[in-house]
């Protein structure tokens, strides 16, 4: 069964996700009825016989895309959100299921992502659980599941949380959160308030996910850092100690237990920093005073 998910935000961006469309030809006036009016633009990939396929719809005039990419199970496009002049791309994937093919589309899921080289946003069906309770009953992660926790970490993608449910995906006693939205750090900087809650399932398998942009008391906040950090000759060798030694902990995790860390080493290596501004600000005026 075909899977929506709605993306929103105090931007007020809309945007709407099929997968599994297990269509091989879409028409306009399915998407104009699908959308609510003919104001829309769209683009999806044609299912295989009845398996696959993706469609995604967004408004035209808050989303301008420039370029659309295409794989046999995702779907990106690449744009500008006309509101905030803010430069992203969004992608819809529909996850493999078989170890080998998973790696191929997470391979080219880098690929698009590193030909566009700005901040995104994956959702969709990814087939593949992050964590142990994130499947009924199970007592420990596949090779398949460390590789894509391995992938995300590697891509440094965060994992919106899901705030009201624990499973997406039911199947008789089977219950499994294998839909998800993974966004970027910088596109998390832009909506650092985004979480997910699902929708009613209806005769899906699948529960909708709605991304919101209502805050969450406690939520996760954005990881920010100080460019003078990258130009210091110790900063990257100290993150690396620290990074290994946090081991196996999720990738939110190790961000928040790196701030003492960086705020010990940002006190000892830049602490005087406000003060040396002071003071060149001082030499700054007397120069400009002796010339006059």
């Amino acid at each position: 069964m075909s899977m929506l998910k709605s993306l929103k935000s105090k931007y007020k961006l809309n945007m709407l996700g099929l997968v599994e469309t297990k269509k091989e030809v879409i028409t306009k006036y399915e998407v104009a009825r699908l959308w609510g009016s003919s104001n829309a633009g769209w683009d999806f990939v044609e299912a295989v016989g009845t398996a696959g396929g993706l469609l995604l719809i967004w408004d035209d005039g808050v989303f301008q895309v420039r370029h659309r990419y295409k794989g046999e199970r995702w779907l990106c496009v690449e744009g500008i959100l006309t509101r905030t002049n803010f430069y992203c791309a969004f992608c819809l994937v529909y996850g493999a299921h078989g170890r080998e093919a998973k790696r191929g589309v997470w391979e080219e899921l880098s690929y698009v992502a590193g030909l566009c080289q700005v901040p995104f946003c994956f959702m969709g069906d990814f087939n593949e659980i992050l964590h142990v309770e994130e499947r009924r009953g199970n007592t420990g992660l596949t090779p398949s599941a460390e590789e894509f926790k391995f992938w995300l970490q590697d891509m440094n993608l965060v994992d919106l949380p899901l705030t009201d449910r624990k499973f997406t995906w039911f199947h008789g006693r089977s219950c499994s959160c294998i839909d998800r939205v993974l966004v970027s750090l910088e596109w998390l900087e832009e909506f650092p308030e985004a979480h997910l809650r699902g929708g009613p399932r209806g005769l899906s398998d699948h529960c909708p996910l709605i991304v919101e942009g209502r805050k969450l008391r406690g939520g996760p906040r954005p990881f920010r850092s100080l460019d003078s950090w990258f130009t210091h000759d110790g900063f990257l060798r100290m993150v690396k100690e620290e990074w290994r030694g946090l081991g196996e902990l999720q990738f939110l995790d190790k961000l928040k237990a790196l701030t003492g860390p960086l705020g010990r080493w940002h006190k000892a290596n830049f602490g005087e920093m406000d003060k040396k501004i002071l003071l060149f600000e001082e030499e700054i005026k007397k120069i400009f005073q002796f010339n006059r």
